[in-house]
């Protein structure tokens, strides 16, 4: 939407980052002709791991995890000011709706072009772009392997998302039942999808509200966004499991 030379991408792997993934980066930057730099975040990564030693190995494991993310932040940040940019944060709408994200992390930039996507759209989104620039002669713009590889942060060795959250496809159909069409957990279960999920995928929802107060602005697609469109109380208590 901007023109390749208006764009930076910045890739920030970590001593848990595939090779393929690192390919993937190069691989999307090169075919639209981007600019492209690869930063390796142990740099900062050991050291910061090294003051916070002691809170790291008697606190939650998700400590370790987020900080990967926010160091990143922080590159990408100093870049952006730098350069006079905006970083852009990467988040879509079903990680957003189940805190699968990092405040101050990979939530951090002044526009989240994914925001109002669900997983399941971005990949199609993505199919639209090849088959477009295909027909055109040009280099797909999403690597294959991207669009068939186990979804995974990449934080922790071997992760996946699957690890957390049920498998995307039944992940949106719940969260766009209940964000969009407004339904509550027995109408859900009334269209066939397993109860217990139903009920952990609304419960992480709400405990995560405080995330999507703090998400960049992103552009409305859908019938109901977060932002303007999803008002609900910082301090309610509702665990859909009772």
């Amino acid at each position: 939407a901007l023109g390749p030379s208006a764009v930076h991408g910045l890739a920030l792997p970590s001593r848990h980052s595939s090779q393929h993934s690192r390919d993937d980066a190069r691989w999307t930057a090169t075919s639209l002709g981007m600019r492209f730099s690869e930063l390796h975040l142990d740099a900062l990564h050991a050291p910061a791991e090294g003051l916070l030693d002691e809170v790291l190995r008697t606190g939650h494991a998700v400590a370790g995890e987020n900080l990967q993310a926010r160091l990143r932040a922080l590159l990408v940040m100093g870049h952006a000011n730098a350069e006079g940019a905006m970083a852009i944060a990467t988040g879509n709408k079903s990680e957003l709706a189940q805190g699968y994200c990092t405040l101050y992390g990979d939530m951090a930039g002044g526009y989240a072009p994914l925001g109002d996507l669900w997983k399941m759209d971005v990949y199609a989104l993505a199919e639209v772009f090849n088959a477009r620039a295909e027909a055109q002669g040009r280099p797909a713009p999403v690597n294959a392997s991207t669009m068939t590889k186990p979804p995974s942060a990449e934080l922790a060795p071997d992760q996946v998302d699957e690890d957390t959250l049920p498998p995307y496809p039944v992940l949106d159909r719940i969260l766009r039942a209940h964000i969009e069409e407004g339904l509550d957990h027995d109408a859900i279960v009334a269209r066939g999808e397993d109860a217990t999920v139903v009920a952990d995928v609304l419960a992480r929802m709400g405990r995560n509200e405080h995330k999507r107060w703090q998400m960049p602005p992103a552009p409305r697609v859908s019938v109901r966004a977060f932002g303007q469109g999803w008002r609900m109380p910082l301090a309610g208590r509702h665990d859909w499991r009772d």
